[in-house]
């Protein structure tokens, strides 16, 4: 059930500086321990938007959360997600996830593919709450990120 007044929808290009708003909010308090911005803050939100694969949740008049997301062979890939920080902690993550678990089991993928920064611990432990397990750790793209799956079978 979502909280009262928001709804998860697709995104389209008049979101985008609202998105781009989001993430640049969300991820700050981040960029000092990663003495950079994470990569969410350096996506190119206009390419996601155009390709489909970006969902927003909405209140009437804003956007307050989104994620990015694509199918890779039979895996759902959660390349970005992240809520404004006037709305953390209501559930919208959460609404977001429940959406794409079900697009994601209809479209016949077997798992839920993400990556969060190694020093994101916090977000570790969020995941871990909601089924995800470590899969790997890789440097990439001047990161070091940590790679978790959700079995959606």
């Amino acid at each position: 059930m979502s909280p009262v007044g928001l709804h998860v929808r697709p995104a389209h290009s008049d979101d985008v500086a609202a998105i781009i708003e989001c993430a640049k909010r969300a991820y700050a308090m981040y960029v000092e321990r990663l003495g950079r911005e994470p990569a969410p803050m350096l996506a190119d939100f206009n390419r996601a938007v155009e390709s489909d694969q970006v969902l927003v949740v909405c209140t009437q008049a804003e956007v307050a959360g989104y994620v990015v997301s694509y199918q890779r062979r039979d895996d759902l890939f959660i390349e970005n997600i992240a809520v404004s920080p006037d709305f953390q902690r209501q559930g919208l993550a959460d609404l977001m996830l429940d959406h794409l678990y079900q697009v994601a089991t209809a479209a016949g993928c077997r798992n839920v593919v993400l990556y969060t920064n190694v020093k994101m611990t916090e977000n570790l432990a969020w995941y871990a709450k909601r089924g995800y397990r470590e899969t790997h750790r890789l440097h990439e793209d001047g990161f070091d990120r940590v790679y978790l799956c959700k079995n959606l079978q």
